[in-house]
């Protein structure tokens, strides 16, 4: 993801979205590793950002670069076996969609594979400043590992329960992080409010849509962070609000809010008119999914104005997201403006529009979330509608035969 600046290119880049700190916990067989035996693709990685920058803007002198380090949790894929999830509590909807039987806890992280676990991020850290890092992103957000710690109410033990101990995982990784790597800045990308998981289904209408998940039998809702117990639609910032005072105590440089997750509410974290193929058609016009997230960073700002925050879900904005982004960050609602998915379409969208004050509109992000679908379906990411690169590849027919079978199934 890079961020708006006033320079005239974005400088900076919270990259390498995302890198495993262990094999096991990887989205899909294919994903990045930060150990021990990536230490030359990690370095790679940033001497290809590098070089790449300097070619076309002269100097990186002034790239400030991290690396995201993860663990995918429930959602982890390492291998073509299929789904190997770990998971940091049993959740009555997520567990029924994964086939996780309420009485199995072998998927449940025990402690003593936590303890492994924070050893493996102070690794993974350590390997990042190695290669020439600036910072680590400890990824905390779309029901990934983390992210799903913060939402353990009903885990027994140090990780669980009280707010303490649901953010005592993050805590106690980004404190090993600093004592170990001093000269290594920490960031986290937080899922700052969540909801409840969606499914497919049809309306009055006789049209397909998303809609929430039958929750009834699990109110109060304590399987989230960010949510109201009473409600789980409505979002509740106090939770984020003790957690992004904490960070900034424990001296993390900035949080990039977010929200939901990809996998079991994209329409909440990921607005866009055309679902990915494991998806549902959005339930609302993303446009409220648009403003759902910037008014609850600008929320966050204001309630932690020291805390350095990016915020993210713009991409639906299309031609006119680097003037909501301009009227952001001048009101002081955000600090910067991150771009995702429009940097597989556009990366030089915030050069152009900063020295040429014009958009190339062909290479403008559309949302259609081909992005997401190919690595659901054990393809490389990319952008195979508008990048002639991805374009050209076998996986370009595959994709389209997968989204035929989307748009037939919708």
């Amino acid at each position: 993801m890079a961020a708006v600046r006033r320079k005239r290119r974005a400088k900076w880049i919270w990259g390498g979205e995302a890198a495993a700190v262990q094999p096991e916990g990887r989205a899909n067989p294919h994903q990045t590793l930060a150990t021990a035996n990536n230490r030359v693709g990690l370095t790679r990685l940033l001497d290809e950002l590098r070089t790449a920058h300097r070619a076309r803007y002269e100097s990186d002198d002034d790239l400030y670069v991290g690396l995201q380090l993860t663990h995918s949790g429930r959602f982890s894929r390492p291998t073509a076996a299929g789904p190997q999830p770990r998971i940091a509590y049993h959740h009555p909807v997520l567990d029924r969609r994964l086939g996780i039987a309420a009485d199995d806890d072998a998927p449940v992280l025990s402690d003593e594979e936590i303890a492994r676990l924070i050893d493996a991020y102070v690794t993974a850290a350590d390997l990042a400043q190695g290669a020439g890092f600036d910072f680590v992103d400890v990824k905390s957000c779309h029901g990934y590992l983390m992210h799903e710690f913060l939402g353990a109410h009903t885990r027994p033990g140090p990780y669980g329960g009280d707010f303490d101990g649901r953010t005592r995982l993050l805590t106690t990784v980004i404190g090993r992080i600093r004592d170990a790597c001093p000269d290594l800045d920490v960031a986290v990308r937080l899922s700052a409010f969540d909801t409840v998981p969606y499914e497919t289904a049809m309306t009055q209408a006789g049209e397909r849509s998303g809609r929430p998940a039958d929750y009834r039998d699990a109110l109060p809702y304590v399987y989230g962070f960010g949510v109201d117990p009473a409600d789980p639609l409505r979002m509740d910032l106090s939770e984020p609000v003790r957690l992004v005072e904490r960070l900034h105590a424990l001296g993390v440089v900035a949080v990039n809010v977010s929200c939901g997750s990809p996998y079991y509410n994209p329409h909440i974290q990921r607005p866009a008119i055309f679902p990915p193929s494991d998806g549902y058609p959005p339930p609302e016009d993303p446009l409220v999914g648009v403003c759902r997230q910037i008014r609850a960073a600008r929320d966050l700002k204001r309630a932690v104005p020291a805390m350095v925050m990016a915020g993210t879900g713009y991409t639906y904005l299309q031609d006119y997201l680097p003037h909501v982004a301009q009227a952001v960050v001048r009101e002081g609602w955000i600090d910067a403006v991150g771009l995702g998915r429009m940097v597989l379409s556009y990366p030089h969208l915030p050069a152009d529009t900063l020295d040429r004050g014009a958009m190339q509109r062909k290479s403008i992000c559309r949302t259609f979330s081909d992005c997401t679908t190919a690595p659901r379906n054990g393809m490389l990411s990319g952008c195979f509608p508008l990048d002639d690169y991805y374009k050209s590849l076998p996986e370009a027919e595959s994709l389209k035969q997968l989204k035929q079978a989307r748009d037939t199934a919708l």
